[in-house]
């Protein structure tokens, strides 16, 4: 098992350099939160077309098909699974009720094709109102999670940081401590494959045992694994100190008096191009997409 390669959430793709990694952070950020706010109030078509998008932008970048595989695999089949469960579950308004009309040889045949129940075969029943909560609920759950990651793959921590540090520099003006909370950013994003790579190591550490949890029984297995935990929390916080005192080895006493350039961000065409087509996408949302 390799946490570090069988799920890469949050990590950064150092090689091939796509023309994702080339964008400039801040418009990274800018798209990242288009993707995030968009399916609010969206109809469904306009959901179903970000899952699309985000899927293009991934083969467009030529993403090596080892990277996105697994994750996408994974996340497009709980996508999946979330959908026919929300399908299939009551949708709440089906409610019995007293009917105040005659019986129905004196109802006159309703005008038009509309039929509120769209599938029903025994006991599944799927009516427009699951229909459209199911694909709700997977477009926005493959929405939030895959673009987050894309932007994180395409991204390294310093470009994050520094791109972040230049948006929120209004904010100094409200004596909010902007460096030191991009800089806690950086040490976070940085910690990530520091935690795989222990929970990686105590479960091969587990494995190599070769422990028979059926005779342990349910009480002491639970031992077992309260003491694995207390074990990665303890490795995570030597890995902490370490980190902590190579920053004070090094002369780093605060953000404003260890001063570090994280990136040089600048603006080229590529960024305009990007920042023109959101634009345009935001005129498309409001124009064609509409709200429900």
């Amino acid at each position: 098992m390799d946490l570090l390669r069988s799920l890469p959430l949050g990590l950064y793709l150092e090689q091939p350099v796509t023309w994702l990694h080339h964008l400039d952070s801040r418009v990274k950020f800018a798209w990242l939160m288009s993707f995030l706010a968009a399916p609010l109030l969206a109809p469904p078509v306009w959901r179903i077309l970000l899952v699309v998008m985000l899927i293009v932008l991934t083969f467009s970048a030529a993403i090596p098909l080892r990277v996105w595989r697994q994750q996408m695999g994974w996340l497009l089949m709980l996508a999946f699974f979330v959908f026919i469960l929300t399908a299939l579950a009551p949708d709440g308004l089906a409610a019995n009720h007293q009917p105040r009309l005659p019986p129905t040889d004196f109802n006159l045949p309703q005008p038009g094709d509309y039929n509120y129940i769209l599938f029903e075969r025994g006991p599944v029943t799927v009516t427009r109102h699951s229909l459209d909560l199911a694909i709700r609920i997977s477009t926005l759950l493959f929405t939030l999670i895959y673009s987050s990651n894309l932007f994180l793959l395409t991204t390294a921590p310093e470009e994050i940081t520094a791109g972040l540090e230049s948006l929120m520099r209004p904010l100094r003006r409200l004596n909010w401590p902007v460096t030191e909370i991009t800089l806690t950013l950086t040490l976070s994003l940085r910690f990530i494959p520091l935690v795989l790579e222990e929970v990686q190591n105590l479960a091969r550490s587990i494995r190599t045992r070769a422990i028979n949890w059926k005779k342990l029984g349910i009480r002491k297995s639970l031992q077992i694994w309260l003491m694995v935990a207390e074990k990665l929390l303890e490795n995570l916080l030597l890995r902490a100190e370490q980190i902590a005192s190579a920053m004070t080895v090094r002369g780093f006493t605060s953000p404003n008096q260890h001063r570090v350039q994280w990136h040089q961000l600048r603006l080229r065409g590529i960024d305009w191009v990007a920042l023109v087509s959101l634009a345009v996408f935001w005129g498309v949302r409001f124009g064609w997409g509409g709200t429900i």
